[in-house]
């Protein structure tokens, strides 16, 4: 259980508490500025809050030691950097630094699931935005962490491998591992995710199921649009007004 308790960060977070299982996918939504990355950085331990805590089965996450944080949680944030210019193979099996080994057998599963082989050896520096996001998120799943936060991990991917990210996804939580993470899409939140949490100006507004947390209301409130959904449960599109 990875749980935050009354998470307080002067004009990020204002007392959120959210109590998160393992083996389910939460979705993260909000506006601009709602506060969802500073939370998910909070659950990963890189963001102090100035009161709260995270803990992770029942142990502070700020006492467990760096390295096996690093282990059993896998962090992928919004804007990440390459600092080497290494091949993508290398940039994957940086995965596996906590743990002290290779990995061969997990690194090729994460280079498998984000349709990576193809490009095993070309240099960080020669890939698109699209093929750097999918190589830093095999980065994180090479690692087979316990729980994998992504922020906007579909943001610069096409159709096809949001899709496939998306069934990986599902097939880790479906395996246990806990999976969060912050969307804009309200459509893709609403069809993939079993929780939502839904913040703005730093509060936690609502949590609960997509259909409840993902209501007209709640986004006329929260968004201040007016919408509805149409189609069926788990291929729900929303229209606007």
């Amino acid at each position: 259980m990875l749980c935050a308790q009354n998470l307080t960060i002067p004009g990020r977070l204002s007392g959120v508490s959210a109590d998160l299982g393992p083996g389910a996918i939460t979705a993260i939504c909000g506006p601009n500025g709602a506060g969802k990355s500073s939370l998910l950085m909070a659950l990963a331990s890189l963001l102090e809050p100035v009161s709260g805590r995270v803990s992770l089965d029942g142990a502070a996450l700020s006492a467990i030691h760096p390295r096996e944080r690093a282990k059993r949680i896998g962090y992928l944030p919004q804007s990440a950097e390459v600092a080497w210019d290494v091949s993508v193979a290398n940039l994957v099996r940086l995965g596996r630094l906590p743990h002290r080994d290779r990995g061969d057998e997990a690194v090729e599963r994460a280079m498998a699931a984000l349709d990576l082989e193809d490009l095993r050896r070309r240099p960080a520096s020669q890939l698109s935005g699209g093929e750097k996001a999918r190589a830093l998120l095999g980065r994180v799943l090479a690692g087979e962490p316990e729980w994998i936060l992504a922020d906007e991990p579909l943001a610069a991917l096409d159709l096809a491998h949001q899709q496939a990210l998306l069934k990986h996804l599902r097939a880790a939580a479906d395996a246990g591992t806990g999976v969060v993470i912050v969307l804009h899409d309200l459509a893709t939140a609403m069809n993939h995710a079993d929780r939502v949490l839904v913040l703005n100006e730093g509060a936690l507004v609502t949590d609960g199921n997509p259909e409840q947390t993902l209501s007209s209301k709640i986004i006329a409130d929260v968004w201040g649009v007016e919408t509805h959904w149409i189609g069926e449960p788990a291929a729900r599109a929303l229209v606007t007004a």
